[in-house]
């Protein structure tokens, strides 16, 4: 009568036990995620200057943020293409006195637009490429500014991220020593050759801000979704690469035709004629979300992540783009301010004019309920502005309510808006109350 098993039944037992540590070793070095070092402290803020056209009120912009920017990144020129041969070049004449008196680094930007390839290191089109990067380094150095990277933003699409690193290796030993940083969308985080794409540069940046095409003008419209952006920055520090962080000041108009269907966007430039019956929709970044981002990476980052550029520089000009004071508060490091009231003026005695004031550091909607005191037999006439009615509450009252678009109504930060006007039988003085005012 055996007391044991056989021998043979615990050799497989042990070779069984072997194997599971083998596999939990190998899993352990293959599929488990990298530890990411964690930083916390103020980061450089740096900006970008978009515009095609250096106006006298972009540079002017460019004077007044130069003191909180850390840096500024301008797009120097872009290209697009007509198969595997560069159609339309556009080099952007730069404003180099402005940039050089600022004092601060500056970057210069290549936009190259969708190319499906071929792509070869010493190929046509990266010889046109790396040949257009070193004429507009050389461009600068001739203008007394020195650079300090190239900014490659490629429109690539996630299945040609290999050929795409070609092209980066290319950029890197024709511009040399200036680093060659590539800007980065978040799906390309998911491909397997995006890590070999991120370390064949210098480093890059990490574009959190992006529009999906909306099925209805009720549609909730994110430009940056901050859940999203925060798991996409922890995924990016897993590549070891150094990166920044590109967060939207920018705004969209969205149009839907008259059957509530998308037909389209315009951003800042020249106004677009739409079809009759075309709704609009602004569509813009959320200021406090962006600043409650920056809070929460100057308190915990990946080290990696060595800080923000804001897409775009606030220009007095624009009409979907932040204002400056916005940008400015966080920057600063707060949630920027919000100041909405009104004020009753009297250009004549018997004239009372109703003006919503917006005296705060972001823009605001505009649609409120504002009842206005004043008897109502001494009315001779009353009229709404900018989608604003007068109707009647009691004898003693009357309110001017908001019946406009309010996805289409808002007034900018520092604007003041002339939203009704009263005249009356004799001189009256009118006493107001917001009874609802939207955030």
């Amino acid at each position: 009568m055996r007391l044991f098993p056989a021998s043979k039944p615990v050799k497989h037992l042990a070779a069984a036990v072997l194997m599971v540590i083998v596999a939990a070793i190998l899993y352990h070095f293959w599929y488990l995620e990298p530890v990411v070092d964690r930083g916390n402290g103020l980061f450089g803020q740096e900006i970008y200057v978009w515009q095609r056209r250096w106006t006298k009120a972009v540079s002017k912009a460019v004077e007044q943020a130069a003191s909180q920017a850390s840096g500024f990144t301008v797009l120097a020129a872009e290209v697009s293409w007509k198969g595997e041969k560069a159609d339309r070049i556009v080099r952007v004449p730069i404003d180099y006195n402005t940039l050089k008196a600022t004092g601060r680094p500056v970057g210069i930007a290549l936009r190259i637009g969708p190319y499906s390839g071929p792509f070869d290191k010493r190929g046509e089109a990266a010889n046109f490429l790396t040949g257009l990067a070193s004429s507009l380094i050389a461009e600068a150095r001739e203008e007394g500014l020195e650079p300090v990277e190239l900014q490659i933003d490629f429109d690539c699409a996630e299945s040609k991220l290999n050929g795409y690193r070609k092209w980066v290796e290319a950029f890197r030993e024709k511009i040399s020593p200036v680093p060659v940083v590539i800007t980065v969308l978040p799906c390309w985080l998911n491909e397997r050759a995006f890590k070999a794409l991120a370390r064949a540069g210098d480093g890059f940046v990490l574009q959190v801000h992006s529009l999906e095409q909306p099925k209805g003008p009720e549609d909730p419209i994110t430009l940056c979704d901050s859940k999203a952006a925060v798991r996409w920055v922890e995924q990016a520090a897993r590549t070891g690469v150094a990166f920044r962080v590109a967060l939207p000041t920018y705004g969209y108009l969205v149009a839907f035709n008259k059957e509530g269907r998308f037909i389209g966007l315009t951003a800042e430039g020249p106004t677009q004629t739409w079809d009759e019956g075309t709704s609009l929709r602004t569509v813009s970044s959320e200021p406090a979300a962006m600043a409650k981002l920056v809070q929460g990476w100057q308190e915990d980052r990946p080290c990696t992540m060595q800080g923000v550029i804001w897409y775009r520089l606030p220009v007095e000009t624009d009409s979907l783009n932040w204002k400056w004071v916005t940008l400015s508060a966080i920057m600063a490091g707060r949630i920027p301010r919000k100041g909405l009231r009104v004020e009753v003026e009297y250009p004549e005695p018997e004239l009372a004019e109703i003006v919503l004031v917006n005296d705060g550091e972001t823009d605001q909607s505009a649609g409120a309920s504002i009842e206005i005191g004043c008897e109502g037999e001494d009315v001779i006439a009353a009229d709404g502005l900018r989608g604003y009615v007068f109707t009647r509450t009691d004898s003693a009252n009357i309110c001017l309510q908001h019946h406009g678009e309010k996805i289409f109504s808002t007034i900018r930060a520092g604007e003041r808006w002339k939203i009704g006007w009263i005249r009356f039988k004799q001189e009256m003085e009118v006493k107001t109350h917001v009874s609802s005012l939207q955030p």
